[in-house]
């Protein structure tokens, strides 16, 4: 990866680590419901970036 690749993969990780932690702390519980969700937006945001960046470099 390039290091502009690298910046922009780095500000999406902590943007999406800043909203996962205001999910956990704004919600009065934690169940299996926000779980589910920081669990699927994880999935959405990082397999096309690891598809992207990571698995075509290998090849």
């Amino acid at each position: 990866m390039s290091e502009g690749n690298k910046i922009r993969f780095a500000c999406i990780v902590l943007l999406w680590l800043a909203l996962c932690y205001l999910l956990l702390t704004r919600t009065p519980r934690i169940d299996g419901m926000t779980i589910f969700t920081i669990v699927a937006s994880g999935i959405i945001v990082f397999v096309p970036l690891y598809k992207k960046y990571v698995r075509n470099k290998k090849e």
